[in-house]
C-alpha cells in the first residue's frame, strides 16, 4: 500500500467519521428538549468540528484531573466531563444552545452511546485485510 492511498484513506475516514458525529449531534438535538442546533447541514459539520477539537484537546485534561473523582463514581463523572465538553462547545459555536446543566449531560451521554454505536460499524484503526 502506498504513503498517497494510506493517507487519502485516512482523510476519507476523518470525514466519513465528521459527518456521522454531525448526524449524531442533530440526531441528539432532536432528542433532547435543552439543545437546539441552528443552520443547515454546513453548520452542523462546523459544530462536530469544533466539537472533536474540544475532545481532542481539553477531553484528556479534563479527564486525568478528575480522574480520582471518576474512580470514586466509578466512571459515572465522565457524565460531567462529557457535559462541558459540550457546554464548552455550544459556548464556541453561535449554531449549538444548550439551555442547561441536565440537558447537557444528557446530551453528552446520548453523544457517547451514539459515537460508540458508530465506533461498532466505522472503527478509528485501519486494519490490514487480506487483501494487503
Amino acid at each position: 500500500m502506498t504513503c498517497v492511498s494510506f493517507t487519502g484513506r485516512m482523510l476519507l475516514r476523518l470525514g466519513i467519521r465528521l459527518v456521522l458525529l454531525a448526524v449524531i449531534i442533530d440526531l441528539v438535538a432532536w432528542l433532547v428538549p435543552g439543545i437546539h442546533t441552528h443552520g443547515g447541514f454546513l453548520w452542523l459539520l462546523w459544530i462536530a468540528l469544533i466539537f472533536s477539537v474540544i475532545n481532542l484537546i481539553l477531553g484528556p485534561v479534563f479527564r486525568l484531573i478528575s480522574l480520582p473523582l471518576i474512580v470514586l463514581t466509578l466512571g459515572l463523572f465522565l457524565l460531567v466531563v462529557n457535559a462541558a465538553l459540550l457546554a464548552i462547545t455550544a459556548g464556541l459555536s453561535s449554531h449549538l444552545d444548550v439551555d442547561s446543566f441536565g440537558a447537557a449531560i444528557l446530551g453528552g451521554f446520548l453523544i457517547a452511546v451514539f459515537s460508540w454505536l458508530g465506533e461498532l460499524f466505522l472503527p478509528a484503526r485501519l486494519t490490514q485485510g487480506a487483501g494487503g
